[in-house]
């Protein structure tokens, strides 16, 4: 009779749980309506009426100058950010100094402020009211609502990226490599592009990586800076809010599918790069 019983429970069917199904539906549902058919849109705008006014609207100075001007913000954002997260998480992750942790809220501002207010800082501190207004206009130096000030504003915002993802990297890491190669005689640089690089790669190019998109993406703080004035002080972001402003969709959908381009590409490389910095054996 006992195994009987036994038989009967072992041929009863499990009720299958419909919660992971339902959640699963749910996020896709809510990326669906926020993103994927969004961006989805932006490519049939795009291409509706061929590729004709695609390639006419490329062929546009204002929109070459501004992705010039974006490329160029970004090129020199990119090296100065990666010194500095470089430094900054090399002295977080290796000392312990006081202020540690307030060194490490600072650079999360970035991630805390809207960008807007971004933005209005540094009119606040280089505008013509502004703190160093004065001594500025005195010696003839315009920040603010010319490229000085686009640059500060897309360092600002970009700031974070590298040092945040290279310190939980080095303290994984250790300082057992270091120490042994400065026990065998190597100075600091050499320790530096022989041991910390190596270990660190992957994550440092993953920061590379978002902090390019989020240079060549950045709207918001940009545009308070910026004074938007076409073929000068118009970023691509700009560029395509300036373009749909003007009921020129098609520009404006044109422009806005080479940033899209820019993001599908940093998603590709942000799954290569996240994969190989959280897989050890992919690190060595």
């Amino acid at each position: 009779m006992a195994n009987l019983n036994n038989s009967a429970t072992a041929r009863k069917p499990e009720k299958k749980n419909i919660v992971p199904t339902i959640l699963i539906a749910i996020a896709f549902l809510y990326l669906g309506l926020i993103l994927f058919i969004p961006a989805v849109n932006v490519f049939v705008q795009a291409f509706s009426k061929g590729l004709t006014p695609l390639i006419n609207a490329f062929k546009r100075e204002d929109l070459i100058e501004a992705i010039k001007l974006t490329a160029l913000l970004a090129a020199i954002a990119l090296p100065l950010n990666t010194i500095f997260g470089l430094s900054a998480a090399w002295a977080i992750a290796r000392n312990k100094f006081p202020g540690k942790a307030l060194l490490l809220s600072i650079i999360d501002l970035p991630f805390s402020i809207s960008p807007v207010v971004a933005g209005l800082m540094i009119v606040l501190l280089y505008g013509r009211l502004g703190w160093f207004g004065s001594f500025l206009e005195a010696n003839n130096i315009k920040v603010v609502f010319a490229f000085p000030a686009m640059l500060l504003a897309t360092i600002f915002v970009s700031m974070p990226f590298i040092a945040r993802e290279v310190i939980p990297v080095l303290d994984e890491m250790g300082t057992e490599q270091e120490e042994a190669a400065r026990t065998l005689g190597a100075n600091d640089w050499q320790i530096f592009w022989r041991v910390v690089i190596p270990n660190i790669r992957w994550g440092l190019l993953y920061g590379l990586v978002l902090t390019n998109a989020r240079a060549m993406g950045e709207f918001g703080a940009v545009s308070v800076v910026s004074g938007n004035i076409a073929s000068k002080t118009q970023s691509l972001p700009l560029f395509v809010e300036e373009a749909y402003k003007n009921y020129e969709n098609e520009v404006a959908y044109s422009a806005a599918v080479l940033l899209a381009l820019l993001a599908v590409v940093t998603l590709v490389l942000k799954e290569i790069l996240e994969r190989k910095t959280h897989n050890p054996n992919e690190r060595k």
